[in-house]
């Protein structure tokens, strides 16, 4: 049984019972009961906002998967809880690892994009470049070998 249907229960017994709002017992109960009213009223609008924004919440989660779906592909690369598997890389190819100085965030790239010597910041934008040139004579000789 819903509030409301419960409060004009409690206006029907109130009216059965005869009893006199001229007395004070009686005007108390009333507006008791008009109060119960009010706020049964209030709730079941309140419900019904509720059910309309979640209606209107669950549109939008469909259109932006929809979004998603035409910008990233289908979802052929995600397992059965959602994450996406990354079968597709090379698991001998190098991953290398940066800061970005301005978001702070941590890039994440492979070795062509360190041979092109920029990055993009896909946080906030900015450009990162990469200096190369003294990485060839800087290297050790592997395994203790001598350099001649």
């Amino acid at each position: 049984m819903e509030i409301t249907e419960k409060v004009a229960y409690l206006k029907g017994l109130a009216e059965g019972m005869e009893l006199d709002a001229e007395k004070k017992e009686g005007k108390l109960l009333m507006a008791i009961i008009d109060v119960l009213d009010d706020m049964a009223l209030e709730l079941q609008d309140m419900k019904d906002s509720q059910e309309e924004l979640a209606d209107g919440l669950d549109a939008v989660s469909d259109d932006l998967e929809d979004v998603e779906d035409l910008l990233y592909g289908e979802d052929e690369d995600d397992d059965e809880d959602g994450e996406y598997v990354y079968d597709d890389l090379d698991e001998d190819e190098d991953c290398y690892a940066t800061t970005c100085p301005t978001c702070e965030e941590t890039i994440y790239f492979d070795e062509s994009v360190l041979e092109d010597g920029e990055v993009i910041c896909p946080n906030c934008g900015e450009k990162l470049e990469f200096d190369l040139s003294g990485l060839d004579d800087a290297e050790a000789p592997a395994d203790g070998e001598d350099q001649e």
